[in-house]
């Protein structure tokens, strides 16, 4: 839990991180995740450079949408898989999901399709086994790590080399959001995220929302289990998902809190709405003629006369 003498620092220095002309420019290591959580986050680091933190972003050579074309350092490293290998795999991993509507997920996570998931979290081990790279790292003074949390690799990295890590998520991933930041989320008056009931449960909703949270804490062990596997192989002691989640010094949730069920919120847990989607593009200009012609008898539609 953050001391209460920083209730009010951790903001604060958000704020002035963001802020131009009021910080120092600081040097992060970004370690984003690949995928679709990377288009939020590309649009912080692209707002980062802007101005003037010094950035270098580290990621795999096999990716499917990260990309070297920002105006900043990229460390890549190579990966035991090709593009194919994980096109294929998760291919293997979408599909027998959608074909088989009666398979549970731990069936899913467990089955031939977990080969997805090894891969998912294999590139970690790919990153600490280029001792270049990793060499780079230690010597370059990085101030923080800037990371996505469901992929464990930034956490394991902000571990390794004790730096503090801030957090860039849609929300709580599993019940970890909750351990790590010790945010009281109280299961008889907090609901789970994918259930739907509201803050106003009945007995039999609060027993089911027991149930179904116990059942999360084992789907989740099984998701990261790879991965954990990896990390206590990194920092070569055994590393519960604990250990990982609550390491980060700022937590930043791109949605808004109204959105969220009524409950605590911790100091390093700051709300950044608004940035859960990429900017739109302007509506094309349309002429009052050519509403005008819209509404005009005989467009698009016959005139009729009565009988």
């Amino acid at each position: 839990m953050v001391p209460t003498s920083l209730t009010g620092f951790l903001p604060l220095c958000v704020c002035l991180l963001l802020t131009p002309g009021f910080a120092e420019a600081g040097k992060l290591l970004v370690v984003p995740m690949d995928g679709s959580h990377w288009f939020t986050m590309r649009a912080v680091v692209e707002k980062l450079i802007h101005r003037g933190h010094e950035l270098v972003l580290v990621m795999p050579e096999v990716s499917w949408q990260l990309e070297k074309s920002l105006n900043l350092t990229v460390k890549s490293y190579s990966t035991s898989y090709t593009l194919e290998d994980l096109n294929r795999e998760f291919m293997v991993f979408a599909s027998r999901h959608w074909e088989t509507s009666d398979l549970d997920l731990f069936s899913l996570l467990t089955g031939p399709t977990s080969t997805f998931l090894e891969y998912f979290f294999s590139h970690c081990r790919s990153l600490f086994n280029d001792t270049k790279l990793v060499e780079y790292i230690r010597e370059s003074s990085f101030d923080a790590v800037f990371t996505d949390p469901f992929d464990l690799c930034g956490l394991i990295i902000a571990k390794y080399f004790s730096l503090p890590s801030v957090v860039f998520t849609r929300g709580p991933f599993c019940h970890y959001l909750e351990e790590g930041t010790q945010c009281p989320s109280p299961i008889s008056y907090v609901p789970r995220g994918l259930l739907g009931f509201s803050d106003t449960m009945t007995f039999r909703e609060r027993v089911w929302n027991q149930v179904f949270h116990l059942q999360e804490r084992l789907f989740c062990g099984i998701l990261v289990k790879s991965g954990l596997e990896i990390a206590s192989k990194i920092l070569q002691i055994p590393v519960m998902a604990y250990e990982l989640y609550s390491h980060p010094s700022i937590w930043l949730l791109r949605t808004d809190f109204v959105l969220e069920y009524p409950k605590p919120v911790m100091p390093n847990m700051i709300f950044i709405g608004g940035i859960n989607c990429n900017q739109g593009k302007p509506l094309p200009e349309v002429s009052y003629a050519f509403f005008s012609r819209l509404r005009s008898p005989g467009f698009g539609c016959e005139k009729t006369t009565p009988d």
